[in-house]
Order: structure tokens, then C-alpha cells, then sequence
């Protein structure tokens, strides 16, 4: 099979050993290989968890062969498919399992100089020798100020930042 990605080290070298380059690779490194794989620039956008694997995919694919015709009109006929309602409950489940704590779990934030370790309780939250009932109240207590429990402690969203409070 005659590929189309030009650029890659000789046959000699074994796919593990380039894999494992990969993951040597600083960022700017990364994005150059990328760019003799593709043949044009990295998205400025992608992490360098994503890079490497992009880039590790087509090194193997250009090795060993890619996916055949059927099989891509397949997967993207699924992934179609999968659109609208089916898609957001996956996500929203995705979301829960990230969000769902086991009892004695402890999270740590840190606000206003200080660290706040708060556990996971069967039925809620222990904190400072209380119990609550969710995240979001115990944020309240901490900063005085309305939040996002889990977003607060880190859970969902962007990691919350400490902040410093005048």
C-alpha cells in the first residue's frame, strides 16, 4: 500500500520507537512533525496529549495501513446517527460519572491563603466539622459569595483558579 503521508523515518525503525519519540518531544517538536506528516501546521488549538496521538495514529496507519473505505463510511454513518438527543445524553452522563465522588474522597481548594479540605460523605459533604448537604453550600460558607459547588472544588468546567480577595 502506497501511502500519501510523506516524511516518515524508514521501516527500520520500529513503531514503538517512534512512539515513544513522540512522547520525547517538547511541543515545538511535536508541532514540526505534525507538519512533515500533514504537510501543513498543526491546529493551534490541540494539546500535546492530542498531538501525540494524532500523530502516533498516522505513523501507524502509514506503516501498517489505515482504515479501509466501508469501514470509514461505517463509523461515519454511526457518528451521524449518534447527533442530537442520543449525543447530549451521552455527554450529560459522561459529565455525572465525572461528577460522582466516592465516600471519603477528600477535595482540597484552596481560597484566600488557606486550604479547605472538604470529604465525601455517603449523603453529602463534611467540612470544617459540619455537615452539608451539597458542594455549592459549602463554597457559599467559604467565599460568601454564590457559586458552583463543583465548579467551585474543580469537578466540572474550568478549573477554578484561586483568588485572592482584597
Amino acid at each position: 500500500m502506497q501511502s500519501k503521508h510523506r516524511n516518515h523515518p524508514s521501516s527500520k525503525t520500529s513503531v514503538e520507537d517512534e512512539i515513544a519519540h513522540l512522547r520525547g518531544l517538547a511541543l515545538g517538536g511535536l508541532r514540526a512533525r505534525w507538519q512533515s506528516i500533514f504537510q501543513r501546521s498543526a491546529p493551534p488549538h490541540l494539546p500535546r496529549h492530542l498531538l501525540i496521538a494524532i500523530v502516533a495514529y498516522r505513523i501507524q496507519a502509514d506503516r501498517f495501513g489505515d482504515l479501509d473505505q466501508e469501514t470509514r463510511r461505517v463509523l461515519d454513518q454511526k457518528s451521524a446517527n449518534e447527533l442530537g438527543s442520543t449525543m447530549a445524553a451521552r455527554l450529560e452522563a459522561f459529565d455525572r460519572k465525572r461528577t460522582d465522588l466516592t465516600p471519603g474522597t477528600v477535595l482540597v481548594r484552596e481560597w484566600d491563603q488557606k486550604s479547605h479540605r472538604v470529604m465525601v460523605l455517603v449523603n453529602g459533604f463534611a467540612w470544617n466539622g459540619r455537615s452539608y448537604d451539597s458542594l455549592t453550600k459549602i463554597a457559599f460558607a467559604i467565599t460568601g459569595t454564590k457559586w458552583n459547588g463543583p465548579r467551585f472544588f474543580g469537578l466540572r468546567g474550568k478549573p477554578a483558579k484561586p483568588m485572592a480577595r482584597p
